[in-house]
């Protein structure tokens, strides 16, 4: 559930007001690209905040533990063969450092500034299906070495860093890749941690603006 705020600017602080606008992006990365640039387009925002739930591939990143992302990278963009993952990259389908990718990630450049409750940064994976398989999962780790996966996190930074609008992605950890019994899973837990946090950060742009 990906939201837009639309303030003044984060590096100036001689507005004492902000607007906040909530919008949905929806599933997967090909709706959520196509929604976020016409959001950018037509509204253009000065900051975007997409906030969700997301799988951990870390022990250490516990259901309920909220995180920003600090690169993102294509998960399942590419061809398995002789049980091999070869990404886009791998492929030569495209450079792994041409525009807005760099060296095969989509990093997020703002986090300096905008990463203003001090939240973990991790690496995270963007896929369409969501990763069940051991071998699968095996393969993602060793490649990318990603702390979660999330299904619209890549488009983000794609469309974000093509168009120059200033973003960060927070997420909640609702579960651990390949956990597909849900009475594990704390869906309910993450969201609410999750609105807690997006209201402590708001709240911090507006100390801050």
């Amino acid at each position: 559930m990906p939201a837009l705020l639309n303030i003044p600017s984060l590096y100036t602080s001689d507005s004492q007001r902000f607007k906040v606008q909530f919008h949905q992006s929806g599933v997967g990365m090909l709706a959520s690209a196509v929604s976020l640039t016409s959001l950018i387009i037509n509204d253009k925002p000065d900051f975007i905040i997409q906030i969700g739930i997301a799988g951990s591939f870390d022990p250490l990143l516990q259901p309920g533990n909220v995180v920003v992302v600090k690169n993102e990278m294509l998960g399942d963009m590419g061809v398995t063969e002789d049980n091999k993952w070869k990404d886009i990259f791998d492929l030569k389908l495209e450079k792994s450092s041409y525009p807005p990718f760099e060296k095969r990630k989509l990093p997020n450049p703002h986090l300096e500034t905008c990463n203003l409750l001090s939240l973990p940064e991790v690496n995270a994976v963007t896929v369409n299906r969501i990763t069940t398989g051991d071998l699968l999962i095996q393969q993602l780790l060793k490649k990318y070495e990603p702390g979660i996966e999330s299904m619209e996190g890549a488009a983000l930074h794609y469309t974000c860093r093509e168009l120059n609008t200033p973003f960060i992605q927070i997420r909640a950890i609702s579960n651990y890749i390949g956990e597909r019994d849900k009475s594990h899973w704390k869906l309910k837990e993450a969201i609410d941690q999750l609105n807690q946090v997006l209201l402590q950060y708001i709240d911090k742009l507006y100390q801050i603006i």
